[in-house]
């Protein structure tokens, strides 16, 4: 487990620099055995915890471009629930579904805190996000990899964070 939280802050932390012009983030993923739904279909729970964390850092990446200059993000992810449920399949080939139905919403829990150059704390907060209506609402991007509905949660999120001006903005 450390050595995945540490893995991807190296890789986060390389991505950051560069991206000097605009904010940055370091994402922890905490206790991903304890996640609600985080099971895989097809391949191994390690390559797709692996590919889960990689997609949505990225989410959280492209979120800290929108963040002034100098404003570091931390994230901890303490919780997450991918749309959808996964099912077994009663076939020979034996790989799982997983079946995306308007019940199965996708879910997040992260702590975050955001402090300016210096060092100061201009935002932080515990939040549970969720988008109960991810089929319903506007049509997602299908740019956004193997976990759309996460992403477009993620950036609704984000987007009223700043709206609200809970969140520093350029």
């Amino acid at each position: 487990m450390k050595k995945f939280c540490l893995m991807f802050a190296l890789i986060g932390s390389s991505l950051v620099s560069n991206f000097a012009s605009a904010g940055t983030v370091q994402v922890t993923w905490q206790d991903p055995d304890k996640y609600a739904d985080i099971r895989p279909t097809n391949e191994s729970r390690e390559n797709f915890r692996k590919h889960v964390f990689q997609e949505l850092g990225l989410v959280f990446e492209d979120l800290a471009k929108k963040l002034p200059d100098e404003v570091q993000w931390k994230v901890t992810v303490t919780d997450l629930d991918l749309a959808g449920e996964v099912r077994p399949v009663m076939m020979s080939a034996g790989n799982d579904i997983r079946i995306i139905k308007d019940i199965y919403w996708p879910r997040m829990s992260l702590n975050y805190v955001m402090t300016d150059g210096k060092g100061f704390v201009v935002a932080e907060g515990k939040e549970d996000i969720s988008d109960m209506s991810f089929m319903m609402s506007r049509p997602i991007n299908m740019g956004n990899g193997s976990f759309p509905y996460e992403a477009k949660m993620l950036e609704d999120w984000f987007r009223k964070q700043l709206k609200s001006q809970k969140f520093p903005s350029k």
